[in-house]
């Protein structure tokens, strides 16, 4: 048995079930190794959409996923969906073939091109060693949380794999998740003593607490202490439906929302950066606001902002930890009185904090940006985006798996959308690359196919990954691509128009997307008015057996409400 089959054996049977890529000489055995063995695999039409389909799977199915690449180019075309994917410490593993002559065209230093966008590399060294060597990678990707590239020179490949060393099935089993971190005593006592002086506090919740359980412990600790509840834009509905939900942080909180948590006197992040977009670049938190964060990573602990409070643990056993630790400061000591008793029971009933009538009516009336009043400005040609998306929140079904492009328009469907829960939108931004949202849809609905899949793009987005169409339309995926078309790079053309600068070269020619999408096998539509989305309406109502893409022509002549603050973080 060749290296290259073992390794694909290996692979699968340590759990990695779903492969992406395009398939050169240099991995064409490999990944043929993984599908004979049992693994899935999706052929994109190009190596950076297949980056971003593996990363988009990987979040959103809660399993590791493999991208297989031939070496050089194959490897190059796909770094910008890496790269998103290291920033996001995605658990993703990089399968590529590589030359190690550098006399060779195709030789590149793969190693260091991983580790500049913060990948981890290893490699495939010998024979005796490939197998271990590929498990050794797996279990970095899942037990670490960081994407890896595993380099496979070819000479290597081709080489015999002793006998002994060829059976998958005697292989030790890789951990299916990371281990949770169990937080220390002290810190969860000195967090618990945080909690009960605070009036005012506020949960965050980011990429660290995206789990059922996680919600749960978080929810539970929040109604102690009358908190109120937000996320990061990546773990955005995780706390859907709950009453006290201010739903996003950051440069895409709503007015209320932001107003509330300026207001706080304590906000804790659980399992999430505090960065300059949750937190607006530190104007969220108040003068006198004590910060705490939690996460399982302690070099993450105030990387991006000073904290009073640190705590190393996994946000699901730090919450109940600390709402453990609250209980049992309040039991009533042996031989109390009665009437000690009974005011120790009392101490022991949910605060107030936050939860008032009146905030809890403006909640439900003024926090969700589809509720915050606007002045309409479409026109007979286009559409209004809020109108657009406040319209397409009514159509779609309430079960669906959204995927967002980044540009001017990203805060419309991301805010203006509903989701049912934390695994309702995937947020590929930690890059800001345009040209992910197409693939990342489709990575979002191989995951969760019992919903309806929704890609979020602009026209610039839609036509750089205009490719992937056809992986739509070959996989048979029943898709909404909703395009928002203003003809232009539109925060570009908002940021720089107004000084007076050229914009020639972010602005183009209209654009028929619909007939494009109709040329890969879509249904289309193009909608410029709010009637035009009847089509959208008979196309839910009917067999779906074609995508539908709508060609949204959206008023230009304002910039999104969020692009001054993503510009400040340039």
């Amino acid at each position: 048995m060749k290296v290259a089959e073992a390794v694909g054996r290996a692979l699968y049977a340590a759990g990695v079930g779903q492969v992406f890529g395009v398939v050169g000489s240099g991995n064409f055995h490999l990944t043929n190794a993984m599908v004979a063995a049992g693994s899935r695999f999706v052929a994109a039409r190009h190596e950076g959409g297949a980056a971003t389909m593996a990363d988009a799977y990987a979040r959103m199915s809660g399993t590791v996923a493999a991208l297989s690449v031939h070496q050089g180019p194959g490897l190059t075309n796909a770094m910008t969906g890496i790269a998103e994917a290291a920033k996001s410490r995605t658990p993703l593993l990089v399968l590529a073939a590589e030359v190690t002559e550098p006399r060779s065209n195709f030789y590149v230093d793969q190693g260091a091109l991983a580790r500049s966008v913060g990948a981890l590399s290893a490699r495939v060294t010998s024979a005796e060693d490939a197998v271990t060597e590929a498990l050794d990678a797996v279990r970095r990707a899942v037990c670490e949380r960081r994407t890896v590239l595993l380099n496979l020179p070819l000479g290597v490949q081709a080489l015999d794999v002793p006998d002994a060393r060829d059976d998958a099935s005697t292989l030790a089993v890789v951990p299916p998740e990371r281990a949770p971190v169990e937080p220390e005593f002290a810190d969860v006592e000195v967090l618990a003593r945080v909690l009960e002086k605070s009036r005012r506090p506020v949960f965050v919740a980011g990429r660290g607490a995206r789990s059922p359980g996680a919600r749960d412990a978080l929810v539970a600790l929040a109604e102690r202490h009358g908190a109120l509840l937000a996320t990061s834009a990546v773990a955005r509905g995780l706390f859907h439906g709950d009453p006290w939900s201010l739903d996003v942080s950051g440069g895409f909180a709503s007015p209320l929302a932001a107003e509330l948590i300026q207001e706080a006197d304590l906000i804790v992040g659980w399992g999430c950066a505090l960065n300059m977009w949750t937190m607006r670049h530190g104007r969220l938190i108040g003068p006198d606001s004590t910060v705490v964060q939690v996460d399982d990573d302690t070099s993450a602990l105030g990387a991006h902002r000073e904290a009073h409070l640190g705590v190393t643990g996994d946000v699901e056993l730090t919450a109940r930890r600390a709402l453990e630790t609250h209980v049992a400061n309040r039991q009533p000591q042996q031989g109390e009185q009665a009437q000690q008793g009974h005011r120790a029971q009392q101490r022991q009933q949910s605060r107030q904090g936050f939860r008032t009538a009146d905030i809890g009516a403006s909640i439900a009336a003024r926090v969700r940006w589809r509720d915050v009043p606007y002045e309409d400005t479409s026109t007979r040609e286009r559409i209004d985006p809020r109108t657009l998306s406040v319209a397409l929140d009514d159509i779609l079904p309430a079960e669906r798996v959204i995927g967002v492009d980044s540009g001017n328009f990203m805060g419309y469907p991301s805010m203006y959308l509903s989701v049912p829960d934390e695994n309702g939108l995937c947020f590929t931004q930690a890059f800001q690359s345009i040209g992910l949202g197409l693939a990342t849809a489709i990575g979002a609905a191989l995951a969760r196919p019992d919903r309806l899949p929704v890609a979020a793009l602009g026209d610039g987005g839609a036509m750089m990954g205009a490719a992937e169409f056809d992986t739509v339309r070959r996989l048979g995926l029943p898709m909404v691509v909703v395009v928002y078309n203003d003809d232009a790079y539109g925060a570009e053309v908002h940021h720089f128009g107004p000084d007076g600068h050229p914009l020639e070269t972010v602005e183009f020619p209209p654009t028929d997307i619909a007939a494009v999408a109709r040329g890969y096998g879509f249904e289309a539509v193009t909608v410029r008015t709010r009637v035009d989305l009847k089509a959208v309406e008979d196309w839910l109502a009917g067999p779906r057996s074609a995508p539908l893409l709508v060609d949204a022509k959206v008023v230009a002549d304002r910039g999104a409400w969020w692009l001054e603050e993503a510009f400040r973080g340039h």
